[in-house]
């Protein structure tokens, strides 16, 4: 073990899968605690029509990635408030909708195709320092966010009509949280992959939830 320690590559495996613990626990616990686990899966998948536009317009498919989830996670948020559509409805249309653009785009890219297996499956091994930037970055932002705004994450979480009882920003907590759990999802694709992501965001929190209600 001392001896893998010594690889900077390993180093970089063991920070980054720290730091994507943080992020992942901190808006797994969110969506545990609201019931939209299916919504990580629906936002995971829909990363991939992302990357497929990426590669097929010959632009970074990971910030490709961020934008088509972070457009998804709000439209979804959007079109379930309003009550055009059911959440459920809304979650499985952006899933189903990303898988396909992903697999059109890849496609249609020309040359030969890109290696998909490090985003469907992840290759810890190859974060690089820039990953392990941005992830920091995201850690920072949400630990000062739950920390400025941690009664009302709480009360959204539980109970968000009692939360707009008590003049909380609901709307605002949900939208940024929504962005926070796209955004999360994008950066731990390179690490865990898109097939087990939802994994992560989950089944730790729903152990903990067996030993204790707070959150």
């Amino acid at each position: 073990m001392e001896n893998l320690l010594e690889y900077t590559f390993f180093q970089y495996a063991l920070l980054g899968s720290l730091l994507t613990a943080i992020a992942c626990g901190m808006v797994g616990t969110y969506i545990v605690s609201r019931r939209l686990v299916f919504i990580s899966g629906g936002i995971t998948h829909a990363s991939f029509g992302g990357l497929g536009l990426g590669f097929y317009l010959g632009l970074n498919p990971v910030w490709m990635a961020l934008l088509f989830s972070i457009l998804a996670a709000l439209g979804v948020e959007w079109a379930s408030s309003r009550q055009y559509l059911r959440e459920d409805s809304a979650i499985a249309s952006v899933w189903s909708l990303g898988m396909a653009l992903g697999v059109i785009f890849i496609f249609l890219t020309p040359g030969y195709a890109p290696n998909l297996s490090a985003y469907l499956f992840g290759n810890i091994l190859t974060i690089s320092p820039s990953d392990l930037i941005h992830i920091a970055t995201l850690v920072g932002a949400l630990l000062l966010f739950f920390a400025l705004f941690r009664r009302a994450i709480v009360y959204v979480a539980f109970d968000r009509d009692f939360a707009m009882t008590q003049q909380l920003p609901v709307r605002c907590i949900e939208y940024a949280m929504m962005c926070f759990i796209a955004v999360t999802i994008v950066l731990s694709i390179r690490l865990v992959g898109i097939m087990l992501l939802i994994s992560l965001l989950t089944l730790p929190q729903a152990t903990a939830n067996l030993f204790t209600s707070d959150f």
